[in-house]
């Protein structure tokens, strides 16, 4: 990442000026030296972005931009110890300060040692931007370029399934084999009741892109009784591949607790006499083996017809997995299909015919593509709606062009280009992408944000207004999606499922190196003591003795991967200055106390840990923690008594065995943004106290049986909430009144599966800012209020297997028509 040394520069001189002038610092007589290394720091800024534009043909100056980018983030680390000083005394403060069972809880080290030890840290990091300051050779052919903020608030045009371009007769092709009955296997054996089509291209010719045209394609839909998607892991692993292929039957996530046997039960049960499709995109494993034993599996009891849809890059696989003539090989683009593409994606509609100068260098970046419509779109995206000739130039003209070729031929120039391209708060945001495991099927835009947020990226661009940075980075999120950075992205209405396409993942591994690791008991020896970010893929005693000679590590993610609590102390006593642990699925029993001395921990997640039954209280110590995941925690008895401590918690989402929340505790979370409360099957009441309603924007309630929303006196609360998400609640047999205290900040609402639902009260009339409202599978719901036509702001009304409700408000027939018939999209399915 050497070539974000920029925007790191430019958020420690804005931190350093800012805390120059706080009291903390004044108290710890360090504001001579910060101004100090505000003034290096400044001087050294000024010549960034001509380094980052020279280092790709010069490895003396990229050499140098990443020592500077460590001594950057060695800083970054100091000067976030001020911050965690600062959220100390807040807390001792707030809970009494005088008291000194809670001074003691948050004791630190002694003041005056405190203050020796960051001073000295503040003259080695001088010392160190000093010499690579007084590095001739490099800093005086540096010159200063001028910069704004990198900023780029177009709307950015999506290019849907509907338009992928120049595949029309391939896909044709595809369904016509897809809707074949007879012996269309190789050889005429009939005995096969199931075909296998390959797809095959290198990566980035839109293999994907076309199965998924074809898979959406209503001939298809409408021939097959059962379709099912599932990305495959690269080793094909037989037991997690039948779980997605399960999952994807049953459109459920699958218990990873199941046993082989168990899901091939499961699996055949599914699929019996189903003329089915299934799509397994992106086989590389050529194991013959592994694959007879799963598609002995598929065809066992399947209907004659049935199909499985095959992408992949290699010849290999497609040889193996085959059972027709020929396979569909996908070539590179042509180049008019390439730049109809390009149009499509750089300009607004019709504007090419506007700027001809544009559209002729359009035409020279076209062919440098070499016919990849994935290098076309990302670079078509980055270029759209701009008129100035000069950004076109820099693209058509860059040096990256000239890079040596990697494996894919002309794909990785062009990506690279795209990511150089970009503004610095969004290469920020992408090459911390880096942390995302390259075989995980799906990734959460929650997830990812709350890595952006936990280390900082997003502080320095407070420029929207009074946005809070969940916005700013669902903001970011949504344009790197527009940029073609990721695909197949799913709105789960509170969040979105995506996933990068392996040409990105691998760009923006190569931008992290040296900065993230994969770490496993066979690779220990190759790895840098300036590594930032691990993941975890095994933890044994190989790994635990290689930690030792790291210190710097701000991120430790793992999944599905046995983690004791012996390892976890090694990994807590080593890294100091944690800002990410991400423990999925890791059969966790106990998580150590000693977890409370990460002062500088922003993120935790313990999702589906269910062996867990406790928290140490000592997790209340950690005064910078923003996000909390504790989903799937069916085992968890309670939260430690000292929760209402985690005073900067925004994110809490909650499973636990609990009746009641404990009282001072969840319901005293002022900073409290975003609550979910999942399979919380024996809780009967939200909190009693209200200031957790104080921030919160967001809250979803799901699968919780005893739950009654009304036994809290929350009346005449003012709320703040935006998005409202109550779906499996069957106690409750009407909305809350207390709702009513967000009649003017809610803009969206989803009531789902809430099977005692009988009436919406009048009262939703005053939901003046709802802009898109769902209602799913409320059986006895038969009516809408008079009132819905005061919902002015209402843009979208699903209404899905409410039988009697969809009757009354079918177009121009229904009795409620009348009430919604100024509503712009009215739908009676999700699909």
């Amino acid at each position: 990442m050497a070539d974000l040394a920029f925007p790191l520069a430019t958020k420690l001189i804005e931190k350093l000026g800012s805390f120059a002038s706080e009291q903390i610092c004044l108290a710890w007589g360090v504001k001579a030296d910060l101004k100090k290394l505000q003034r290096t720091m400044s001087t050294i800024k000024d010549v960034l972005l001509d380094a980052e534009q020279k280092q790709a043909h010069n490895q003396q100056i990229r050499s140098w931009l990443r020592q500077l980018k460590d001594v950057f983030l060695d800083a970054e680390d100091l000067l976030d110890e001020f911050e965690c000083e600062a959220l100390r005394r807040e807390v001792v403060e707030t809970f009494h300060g005088t008291t000194g069972k809670v001074r003691h809880f948050f004791s630190r080290s002694n003041p005056i040692a405190f203050r020796l030890r960051v001073g000295q840290e503040i003259k080695e990091i001088r010392e160190r931007l000093d010499e690579l300051k007084s590095n001739k050779v490099i800093f005086d052919c540096l010159t200063i370029l001028p910069h704004g903020d990198g900023g780029d608030n177009h709307e950015r045009p999506f290019v849907p399934a509907s338009k992928v371009i120049g595949r029309e007769s391939k896909k044709e092709e595809i369904v016509n084999l897809l809707m074949q009955q007879g012996d269309d296997d190789q050889g005429g054996n009939s005995n096969n009741k199931v075909s296998v089509i390959p797809i095959v291209g290198i990566g980035g010719l839109g293999k994907t892109t076309l199965a998924k045209w074809v898979y959406d394609d209503k001939r298809v839909v409408g021939h097959f009784e059962l379709r099912m998607w599932a990305s495959v892991p690269v080793d094909f692993e037989l037991t997690r591949l039948t779980r997605l292929i399960l999952g994807s039957a049953l459109d459920t996530e699958i218990s990873d607790k199941l046993t082989l046997d168990q899901l091939r039960g499961r699996l055949r049960k599914a699929l019996k006499d189903k003329k089915f499709l299934l799509v397994l995109d992106d086989v590389w494993n050529d194991d013959a083996l592994k694959w007879s034993q799963l598609r002995d599996l598929l065809t066992e009891g399947a209907k004659s017809g049935s199909k499985i849809l095959v992408t992949t890059r290699s010849n290999a696989v497609a040889s193996i997995m085959g059972t027709i003539p020929a396979n569909i090989n996908l070539e590179f683009l042509s180049f008019e299909d390439c730049l109809s593409l390009f149009v499509e994606c750089a300009f607004k509609e019709g504007h090419d015919k506007q700027y001809p100068s544009l559209f002729k260098m359009g035409e020279a970046i076209v062919k440098k593509c070499g016919g990849v419509p994935l290098a076309v779109k990302t670079l078509g995206s980055q270029l759209y709606s701009k008129t100035d000739e000069r950004e076109w130039k820099l693209v058509r003209d860059s040096e990256i062009w000239e890079l040596k070729q990697e494996d894919d031929g002309h794909i990785l120039p062009a990506l690279r280009l795209s990511y150089t391209r970009l503004p610095p708060h969004l290469r920020q945001c992408l090459a911390y992408c880096s942390h995302l495991q390259k075989d995980r099927i799906r990734f959460s835009s929650i997830t990812l944000i709350g890595y952006w947020i936990a280390h900082g990226i997003l502080d320095q661009y407070r420029v929207h207004g009074n946005m809070e940075l969940e916005d700013i980075g669902e903001l970011y999120f949504k344009d790197l999606w527009a940029r073609s950075f990721f695909q197949n992205v799913i709105d789960y209405h509170m969040y979105y499922k995506f996933d990068m396409h392996d040409l990105i993942h691998d760009l923006v591994q190569s931008v992290a190196q040296g900065e993230c690791f994969t770490m496993k008991s066979t690779n220990t020896k190759d790895i840098s003591e300036n590594v930032r970010h691990l993941t975890f893929l095994e933890a044994g005693q190989n790994v635990s003795t290689s930690l030792q000679k790291l210190n710097k590590v701000r991120t430790i993610t793992t999944e599905q991967t046995e983690i004791d609590e012996s390892f976890m102390c090694t990994c807590f006593s080593r890294f100091k200055y944690l800002r990410v642990v991400g423990l999925q699925k890791c059969s966790l029993q106990v998580l150590p106390s000693s977890i409370g001395s990460l002062k500088h921990l922003r993120f935790l997640d313990l999702n589906f840990n269910e062996a867990i039954t406790k928290l140490p209280n000592a997790i209340c110590r950690l005064q910078s923690l923003q996000s909390l995941f504790l989903d799937g925690c069916v085992n968890l008895e309670e939260l430690p008594r000292d929760v209402s401590k985690l005073i900067s918690l925004t994110l809490l989402w909650l499973t636990t065995k609990q009746t009641s929340l404990t009282k001072n505790g969840v319901g005293c979370l002022k900073s409290l943004q975003f609550l979910v409360i999942f399979k919380c099957s024996n809780l009967t009441s939200l909190p009693c106290e209200t200031s957790y309603l104080a921030s919160l924007r967001t809250l979803m309630l799901s699968n919780c049986e005893q739950l009654d929303l009304g036994n809290v006196n929350y009346q005449g609360t003012q709320l703040r909430l935006r998005k409202l998400h109550i779906t499996q609640v069957p106690r409750m047999a009407a909305l809350p009144e207390w709702f009513q205290g967000a009649a003017n900040t809610l803009q969206f609402l989803f009531i789902g599966m809430c099977e005692n639902l009988e009436a919406l009260p009048e009262w939703l009339a005053s939901f003046t800012s709802l802009t898109k409202f769902i209602i799913v599978e409320c059986q006895k719901l038969s009516s809408l209020p008079e009132g819905m036509r005061s919902l002015t702001s209402l843009r979208e009304l699903v209404i899905d297997n409410c039988p009697e409700l969809e009757r009354r408000c079918r177009c121009d027939i229904g009795e409620d028509w009348p009430k919604i018939s100024h509503v712009p999209h009215v739908s009676f399915s999700l699909d």
